[in-house]
């Protein structure tokens, strides 16, 4: 019986099927509207680094076939063959995307699906709807992606661009023409799923239908004539515009540029003939060939009115400027926007958010934010630490921006397994993980104990440090400072070390490194420490 996803869904691909010959289908559809859907065979940085595993209708497969786009069958608006064992290694997401052709809106598409059928069996269905989307002109529909072993996620994320603005969004480049990618070599045979409710197998003979074969693995039949899209070239892009240069005159060849001139630019002047004065020097500051320094309030002389001084006569403007902050959209519930500064995504997974109070610093969509209140073992943490560790509860449906005083913040996703965290390092998480406040008491540790929370579960927790943290494997000779630990694993054993003497304190100027945390486990246990002391 096949899984029903709902958005942000994730789970091994070896928890649905044995399989790794895929077979992968795509439905949708809208009056009056034309769909291009796509495959972005994306690398570690989720860039398009390799064009040839951008798998569309103009190139209909990968180097190595491992990713072929069958057509229109069965029922699905296009397909493919995924082969996960043969996909490169430096291959480490797939992104199955669908775009608007011409014009039209997301949420005029009708309901559809993006399905997997393994052996014949469908095994996973993620199923949408127009009404998810707004103005959106594309949405990424699901992703295989590598994390230690093969994965699906159910995405669902819409898009405000169409093909060519998903294309840069991963790193791409549009040209202007590109010649068709011819197929040559004859993909192996496929039976496509039939229009029952159970596809049939790979590679099993469909059931005789119609008089007509079945259609080859990689080849759809008859299928609609795609309408030309921009392809993708890797021309390099001009940064700025370069100075015209003078030419040489006739006859002499042109001059190469002196060390230490930028091309483009003119030579310095020569030295004048003896016995004349040299041209008189520019202002302190203002170099050969500026323009003198205009008086306040008025326009440099061939520069139209109303354009601001300081800004280039051939420049992007505004958006150029602004470019490199825009909202990062992965398609993922958490994602980290700069180094201090998280998005989560509510419409995702369908689970509340609990951060600490204040955190939020903007948000989009329909979103409550309540009271959580953490109990009284949240109040001893509140009493011991000076943090009153209170939380809300952020629902709805939209994006929420949490940050706090610049910390540097790290998501850390939880399959299953455990960790604890210093209650002051924590910022949010999602209300699916299991989580409890713990106590370690020391002399010498401020307040009297240190309070951590340790999770369990699946799900997400964003932990903030001060400046960038470093990880290091548990040995039985791990101490660390307990004003400075971030974070362990849920199975390392902490022991309180003191070093406090009589004898030593007996006398002043001693180092002041008193109590410290001994950590022990076996291997594979990590401790997370931050380079600021509480």
């Amino acid at each position: 019986m096949a899984r029903e996803f709902q958005r942000g869904h994730k789970a091994k691909v070896s928890d649905l099927t044995s399989g790794t010959d895929l077979y992968v289908g795509v439905q949708i559809a809208g009056p009056g509207l034309t769909f291009d859907i796509s495959c972005f065979g994306l690398d570690a940085d989720e860039q398009l680094s390799d064009d040839r595993y951008f798998i569309f209708f103009n190139q209909p497969k990968s180097p190595e076939e491992s990713i072929q786009l069958l057509g229109a069958q069965a029922g699905d608006t296009e397909s493919f063959r995924v082969t996960l064992d043969r996909i490169p290694a430096n291959i480490h997401k797939l992104s199955f995307t669908a775009t608007l052709d011409g014009a039209g809106q997301m949420s005029q598409a009708g309901p559809g699906y993006i399905r997997i059928v393994a052996g014949g069996e469908e095994v996973v269905k993620y199923a949408f709807t127009g009404s998810e989307f707004t103005t959106e002109r594309a949405v990424m529909l699901g992703d295989f992606y590598l994390k230690d072993v093969w994965r699906f996620a159910a995405v669902g994320q819409g898009f405000d661009g169409g093909l060519d603005a998903l294309l840069k969004n991963f790193g791409g480049e549009v040209a202007e023409e590109a010649p068709a990618a011819p197929s040559q070599d004859a993909p192996p045979a496929f039976a496509p799923p039939s229009q029952a409710s159970a596809p049939p197998a790979f590679g099993a003979p469909a059931a005789p239908q119609a008089p007509q074969p079945a259609p080859a693995f990689g080849a759809p039949a008859a299928p609609a004539p795609a309408p030309q899209q921009p392809p993708v070239h890797a021309a390099p892009t001009i940064a700025a515009p370069m100075a015209p240069q003078a030419p040489a005159p006739y006859g002499q060849p042109p001059q190469q540029p002196q060390f230490g001139q930028i091309p483009g630019q003119g030579a310095p002047p020569a030295a004048p003939p003896y016995g004349q004065q040299p041209p008189a020097a520019p202002p302190y500051g203002q170099q050969y060939g500026q323009q003198p320094p205009v008086p306040f309030g008025q326009q440099p002389p061939g520069l139209p009115h109303g354009v601001p001084q300081g800004v280039p006569a051939a420049g992007a403007g505004l958006q150029a400027a602004l470019q490199p902050y825009k909202e990062a959209a992965t398609g993922q519930r958490w994602t980290s926007q700069n180094q201090q500064l998280m998005r989560v995504d509510l419409t995702m997974g369908g689970m509340p958010v609990l951060a600490r109070q204040g955190s939020m610093v903007m948000y989009q969509g329909k979103v409550d934010f309540g009271y959580k209140g953490a109990g009284f073992a949240g109040r001893m943490v509140g009493n011991a630490t000076g943090q009153e560790m209170q939380l809300m509860r952020c629902t709805g449906r939209g994006q929420v921006f949490l940050a706090e005083e610049g910390a540097h913040l790290h998501p850390i996703e939880l399959q299953g397994d455990g960790i604890c965290v210093s209650a002051e390092n924590v910022l949010a998480f999602d209300e699916s993980l299991q989580y409890e406040v713990r106590r370690i008491e020391g002399h010498g540790i401020p307040g009297g104990a240190l309070f951590t929370m340790q999770f369990q579960g699946t799900g997400t927790v964003v932990v903030k440090t001060h400046g960038v943290p470093v990880v290091l494997p548990v040995t039985p000779t791990t101490f660390a400072d307990c004003n400075a630990v971030v974070a362990w694993s849920s199975a390392s054993q902490v022991i309180i070390s003191s070093q406090v003497r009589l004898r030593r304190n007996a006398y002043p100027g001693h180092s002041g490194e008193t109590v410290n945390l001994q950590f022990r486990g076996a291997p594979g246990n990590f401790v997370v420490v931050q380079p600021y002391e509480v």
